[in-house]
Formats: C-alpha cells, sequence, structure tokens
C-alpha cells in the first residue's frame, strides 16, 4: 500500500505523465459495516482502501485516444507503472467521440469543494453506538413477538482527489449509510410459510437512524399480515410509498440522457425525428418537479463532475465540472436531460450534467402516506419493488416484483395483506397517471438505493397501477 498521502499520489503521477493531457483521481474509502440475523448480531467489521485511476490522453491528426487504468492497493514504487499502462492503453485506443479540452482552473472553481490539504476523513465501528442498542432491544421485542430479524448496515466515509494536467486540484468527501431491516414470521422463507416485511434509511452519519422506530414499523406491517386476502392479477389503485417512488425515479433519471434522447433511442426522444427531444413537453397534469442539487440538507453530493473514463451519461473530460441545482421535470414539464458538454453541442441544448442525488416534490403536497392511506376507500398499499428491469426503452416500461409486503386498504384502513405480484409498468407514464402525491421526505430505494441512496420522494397515488400476474415470491 502506498505511504504517500493521497494528495501525494495525484501529484506524483502528474509528474510522471507524458501524454498529451492526464487527470488523476485517488479515492480513499474506509468503511464499516454490522450484520444480523434471526435477531442476533452476527459479524462486524471496518475496511480501509484506496483506488487509484489515471486517464491519459493522445492527440492525433485522428482525434484525441483515451486510456483508463485503475488500481487498487498501488505500492509507490507502482505508480509509475499504473501511469505507463494508462498512456499505452490511449496509444492504441481509437478516438473517442466525446473528447473535448480539459478544464483549465478558472473554470472549475467550485465553492463547496473540500480543502484540498485537510485530512483524510475516515470511519469505524463506532459510528454505530447509537444504533446497536436499539437494535439489541429491537430483537428482544421481536422474539417475544415471534419475529425474527434479518439486515445490514453500512457506513462510508469517502475522499476523492482529482487532479489534471491543466492545473485543477480539486477534492470531495462524502459520507453514507444505509441500514436494511427485514421480519420475518414462520420456520422458513417460503412464502405460504409466514409473513416479511422490509424497511430501510438512507443517512450520512447514523445520529438520525432510529432502530426502535424502524422495528415498530416492521411491527405494524406484521400485525397488518395476521389477515391474508388472495386477489387476481389486474389494475388497482396503488398507493406508492417514497421508497418504491424513489426506484422508479432512478430508472427514470438513468434514461433522460440527452443524446440517446437526441438518437431516437429513448422514450424522451422527440416525435419529429433525429435529433428531437421531448425537453418542454408536460409529463405530469401534476406540478410535479423533479430536481437534483448537490447542496440539498442532508442530502449533500459532489459539487463537480468526477468520471473514470469516457461516458454518455458522464465522461472524465468533463471531470472538475461544476454542479448546481437542475430541474429535470419543472411543474410537470420535462425541462431539462443529463448533458456532458459534448453531448450540449450536439443536441444544441443547455449543459446540464449529472448529479448524484434526486429530489421530487409535488407543489402543495402535504399529505403522509397514513393520511393517502385514511383517504383511500379500496387499494392496494405497496411497501417495496424488486428484481426491476427494463423491457422497452422507447416507452421506459419496467417489469419487476412487488415484494416483503402488499396491502389491501378498505374504507381507509389496511385490512390485511395480499398476494405479491409482478408488475408492469413505465414511470414515466406513472407522472402522467398519478393523481396524488404527498410530502417530500428522505428515502431509500430498495432496488437501487444501495448504488443511488441520496433520494427525497413522495408517496404518489396511481389509480390503476398494472399487476400484470401473480407471482409466489416471499
Amino acid at each position: 500500500m502506498s505511504g504517500m498521502n493521497p494528495q501525494a499520489v495525484v501529484e506524483r503521477a502528474l509528474e510522471l505523465a507524458r501524454a498529451d493531457g492526464c487527470m488523476v483521481l485517488v479515492e480513499e474509502a474506509s468503511t464499516a459495516n454490522l450484520r444480523w440475523a434471526g435477531n442476533s448480531l452476527t459479524t462486524n467489521g471496518a475496511t480501509q482502501g484506496r483506488t487509484v485511476t489515471v486517464i491519459a490522453l493522445d492527440a492525433s491528426g485522428r482525434g484525441v485516444s483515451v486510456g483508463a487504468r485503475t488500481r487498487s492497493g498501488l505500492a509507490d514504487e507502482d505508480l509509475e507503472d499504473l501511469v505507463r499502462a494508462a498512456e499505452d492503453a490511449a496509444a492504441n485506443a481509437l478516438p473517442t467521440e466525446d473528447a473535448t479540452a480539459l478544464l483549465e482552473p478558472d473554470s472549475a472553481r467550485t465553492p463547496q469543494a473540500a480543502d484540498w490539504d485537510a485530512p483524510v476523513p475516515a470511519t469505524d465501528i463506532s459510528v454505530f453506538s447509537g444504533l446497536a442498542p436499539g437494535l439489541g432491544r429491537a430483537f428482544e421485542r421481536g422474539s417475544a413477538a415471534g419475529r425474527r430479524l434479518y439486515g445490514y448496515a453500512e457506513h462510508t466515509v469517502e475522499a476523492v482527489f482529482f487532479g489534471s494536467s491543466t492545473g485543477v486540484r480539486l477534492r470531495h468527501d462524502q459520507p453514507s449509510g444505509t441500514v436494511e431491516l427485514n421480519a420475518k414470521t414462520g420456520t422458513s422463507f417460503s412464502a405460504a410459510d409466514g409473513h416479511s416485511a422490509w424497511v430501510g434509511s438512507a443517512t450520512r452519519d447514523f445520529s438520525d437512524v432510529d432502530a426502535g422506530a424502524l422495528e415498530e414499523e416492521l411491527a405494524r406491517r406484521m400485525r397488518w399480515a395476521r389477515r391474508t386476502v388472495d386477489i387476481e392479477a389486474g389494475r388497482y389503485e396503488t398507493l406508492l410509498p417514497p421508497s418504491a417512488v424513489a426506484d422508479l425515479m432512478l430508472f427514470l433519471y438513468s434514461a433522460a440522457t440527452a443524446r440517446d434522447a437526441a438518437e431516437g433511442r429513448t422514450v424522451f426522444s422527440g416525435a419529429q425525428g433525429q435529433g428531437a427531444t421531448r425537453v418542454g413537453e408536460r409529463l405530469s397534469a401534476m406540478p410535479l418537479t423533479l430536481f437534483s442539487d448537490p447542496a440539498y440538507p442532508g442530502l449533500e453530493c459532489a459539487p463537480f463532475i468526477t468520471a473514470a473514463g469516457p461516458g454518455r451519461r458522464v465522461t472524465a473530460f468533463d471531470n472538475g465540472l461544476p454542479l448546481s441545482r437542475t430541474e429535470w421535470v419543472s411543474g410537470g414539464k420535462l425541462a431539462a436531460l443529463t448533458q456532458t458538454r459534448r453531448s450540449a453541442e450536439l443536441t444544441g441544448l443547455p449543459l446540464t450534467p449529472h448529479i448524484d442525488n434526486l429530489v421530487l416534490e409535488a407543489d402543495g403536497g402535504a399529505a403522509s402516506l397514513e393520511e393517502m392511506v385514511a383517504q383511500t376507500e379500496r387499494g392496494l398499499l405497496l411497501t417495496c419493488l424488486w428484481y426491476m428491469r427494463e423491457v422497452d426503452p422507447q416507452t421506459l416500461l419496467l417489469t419487476g416484483l412487488t415484494r416483503d409486503g402488499v396491502y389491501l386498504v378498505e374504507d381507509g384502513e389496511v385490512t390485511g395483506a395480499v398476494n405479491n405480484f409482478r408488475f408492469n409498468e413505465s414511470p414515466v407514464s406513472l407522472l402522467d397517471r398519478a393523481t396524488q402525491a404527498g410530502a417530500t421526505v428522505p428515502t431509500l430505494g430498495r432496488e437501487v438505493g444501495d448504488r443511488f441512496p441520496r433520494t427525497a420522494m413522495p408517496p404518489l397515488r396511481v389509480p390503476d397501477f398494472n399487476m400484470s400476474t401473480v407471482s409466489r415470491a416471499s
């Protein structure tokens, strides 16, 4: 492992570079985790690691070629080998289509960036000092009630250092954590034996995670499941909790790439043909706003671009590009698609880069999920979605499964649990058909929250959610 600090690794790699341009990313990460099963802590641990990425540029009459190489656990004496490997890769690569000039320091000034020379932060197992006692009490209550609790908590602090041959030096420190808790009754994991429920939460430091409140929500769902009802597949009025909305909106955000839309590949492609997009079109009759903001309280993320290579959504050529609040859907209309500097040149749309958090708000949305349940005559309440896959990029049709609790709502109350389903839905279509949105709250998507934990979403009411077939998934 390198004896140099990450700042020195960046400087030394740039000194060693012989390419026409060079960028260096050093990611210093420390992680702590807890795992539990059957009402008992099973493992805990802490790790530290460093990843170094060198991106070399080779300019010729044909264009600019890129070579990117990444290594972990790199010794000081191996740094030159990594730089040469990146340069060799660039020399043997075809020119890339997203090449643009590297940013100069004046273009990469980011007020929210961390101090370059500050010590590298770290986490350790003590970050769970408030969570662990609450888990112990939850285990006791679960055992007394015949519930078995399973789950995992992880906290990571990652410091990213970026330097370029043009003189840019930027740094961001990112704390992030998640906790996921499952409850199970019965003697096996069979769907026919007992009931299961899931809750999860994202956090920056676990000071705001209440294990007792999470366990009580699981207990409430277990009480709902004392009565079970089998229902057929079909379209049902459905309440989507913030967690499920997060998963759906993250699929939408992932697909909202300007270049793909302009090339006619996605649901956001315009009807006028090649080069047209749906920017400016209304997606929802409701006053919904979907946006990203690196300074959003509690969901703070990197205020500049970092990428380890070329790409259509994010590219290393934009490394260091400052980020600010961007509305993707504004008042129900599609306002922007994710852009690189190169794709903005090609599409003629404003430069709106990808940002690592996502928030959905409804103007006037104030109801809690519980209040929306109380307003429901008959419908279904989902808790989470699972195993989601894209079926048709032209409509962003997704398929997936419900899991860990679908509940029947009658006359404003949850009256029992129903069987699981496979669903077929498009998040773009859902925005158009949704009839109510509640208050936005921080949430963790079950399907993709581990990869994209910084979200805040409202619950949504959809009058005709498509439960396409009955599923036996538990």
